[in-house]
């Protein structure tokens, strides 16, 4: 041992034999403890355990919570029956509703195309005189006839089921919400509390409101409504909750048939030829979406043909591969859908950028067969029932008809530059609070092609820009009605909705 060691060992030897002597052991040498004054504290006690439970649970708690207002805040993808759909009615409204679905059921009602040469006349302007005048004779017997507050917001799209024995009209509200009317039912007569004598409510008909997309704030707004073309028991609807559902009247489920890649994407429109079975799809990235509906819907195509929103899409009804877009970038086009594989080349956001230059291309002027440019960004554009008329509507305030020589179709090559025919000034700054004026033309086949679109008033006007009818009522309409829609097969219906989501019918008084 070192010397310290050796040291270190003698000390101790030393205090054992000094506590050898004094007789005191090793034991004694611990302090007693008064129980009394001091208490042993336990390694957990159960009071700090039951606190820290109830913390845990409120942390629990709240995480959920978070996590289901994240969840009420997502677009809804899962299929939703109409129980989900219809929250806020009660088992009567419930029952009516299926009952009405049960009467458009018994029959079917396809989408019909008139044919290219309709109403084409060949320069005999007596026989197109004569049309016209049976046309504004008809529209001019229109008046209101019913009204209700089918929405609880404002309306951005409508769509008049073509069952003829109904005036069933569905509209899409800011939030998501699908209201479906049908104005000319029976209205149920609400008793005065008081002296029990009926009250005049002010509204006619029935209607039911369907939360269809989710969540109900304008992050939801139905931008368009179609009904299945090949016998319209079904309802497609898009939002800008970045879904496009299907609602079957047979099952009363509602599923998702698609859904953009990403939630910044907003789809603004779709459109679907006679035959069904396929959809084209706008978006708000300047895209195109061909989506087969016998396949599922991961195998849906997008093409890039703008660096700007596609406001409107529409399929021509007699050549389907035709495609007419309305877009931001001031310009209406013709697409030939047939050649369209060549744009999957454009596969980064880089290519689709540079879209204008393929354009001018060998490939790219395969695909786009006519472009038109206008003052302004274009807020819609529409073939009519023919598949050569077209109708734009424009931010320069004005509407501007076309007729398109359908020899021009069956040629590839582009058609030729060409003016409108007619070019109308009406008012289509719909401004913040009302929604982008989209003039429609009606879908039937069956009579000269004309258009309506609203202010205060309901203009009607021909396939040349004729105005065929202005419809007022001041006792009844006091807002701008930026939506419309007509009956597929009655000539004297048309229906339209405002800002605060009321809505109202046309048609004659006496019928």
């Amino acid at each position: 041992m070192s010397d310290f060691d050796a040291e270190r060992e003698a000390n101790i030897a030393r205090n054992k034999a000094l506590l050898a002597q004094l007789d005191i052991s090793m034991s004694s040498l611990e302090i007693p403890v008064n129980a009394e004054k001091v208490k042993a504290k336990p390694v957990q006690p159960a009071k700090r355990k039951e606190e820290e439970e109830r913390r845990r649970k409120e942390e629990e708690e709240r995480l959920e919570a978070e996590e289901r207002e994240r969840e009420a805040k997502r677009p809804r993808h899962q299929e939703l029956d109409l129980n989900v759909l219809t929250e806020e009615l009660d088992d009567v409204e419930r029952t009516s509703l299926r009952s009405s679905f049960e009467q458009i059921l018994k029959t079917a009602n396809p989408r019909r195309a008139a044919s290219l040469d309709a109403f084409t006349f060949d320069d005999d302007d007596a026989q197109e005189a004569t049309e016209v005048k049976d046309l504004k004779k008809r529209l001019g017997n229109l008046k209101v006839v019913a009204r209700a507050k089918v929405c609880k917001d404002r309306i951005y799209s409508a769509a008049y089921h073509p069952e003829a024995t109904k005036d069933l009209i569905f509209f899409g509200d800011k939030h998501g919400q699908l209201g479906i009317w049908d104005a000319r039912a029976a209205t149920e007569e609400v008793n005065d509390e008081d002296d029990g004598n009926p009250v005049d409510t002010k509204e006619n008909g029935k209607y039911w409101r369907l939360q269809s997309h989710w969540p109900a704030t304008s992050k939801s707004s139905i931008s368009s409504i179609k009904f299945d073309p090949i016998d319209a028991h079904s309802v497609f609807t898009t939002s800008y909750d970045t879904t496009l559902r299907s609602l079957s009247f047979t099952s009363g489920l509602s599923r998702e048939i698609y859904a953009t890649a990403s939630e910044e994407i907003l789809i603004h429109s779709m459109d679907m030829p006679p035959a069904g079975h396929e959809m084209w799809i706008s978006d708000s990235s300047g895209g195109l979406t061909h989506l087969d509906l016998r396949e599922d819907k991961s195998k849906a195509q997008w093409y890039g043909v703008s660096t700007h929103k596609i406001g409107s899409v529409s399929v021509n009804p007699t050549n389907p591969h035709f495609l007419l877009t309305a877009s931001n970038n001031r310009f209406l086009r013709i697409w030939d859908a047939r050649n369209f594989d060549v744009l999957k080349s454009l596969e980064d956001e880089d290519d689709v950028k540079n879209i204008e230059t393929f354009l001018e291309s060998d490939d790219g002027s395969a695909c786009l067969r006519s472009s038109w440019e206008h003052g302004k960004s274009i807020n819609s554009a529409y073939w009519d029932p023919r598949g050569r008329g077209i109708v734009s509507t424009c931010y320069d305030d004005k509407l501007r008809f076309w007729d398109v020589d359908p020899t021009f179709m069956k040629r590839p090559v582009k058609f030729p530059t060409s003016r409108p025919k007619k070019e109308v000034s009406h008012d289509c700054q719909t401004g913040r609070w009302l929604t982008v004026l989209k003039a429609q033309w009606s879908p039937n086949p069956d009579v000269y092609p004309h258009v309506g679109n609203m202010r205060h008033s309901l203009d009607i006007y021909s396939c040349k820009g004729e105005l065929l009818a202005r419809l007022s009522d001041p006792s009844k309409i006091t807002a701008v009605q930026a939506v419309t829609c007509s009956h597929p097969s009655v000539v004297e219906r048309a229906a339209s909705g405002n800002g605060s989501g009321r809505c109202v019918l046309w048609a004659p008084a006496d019928d």
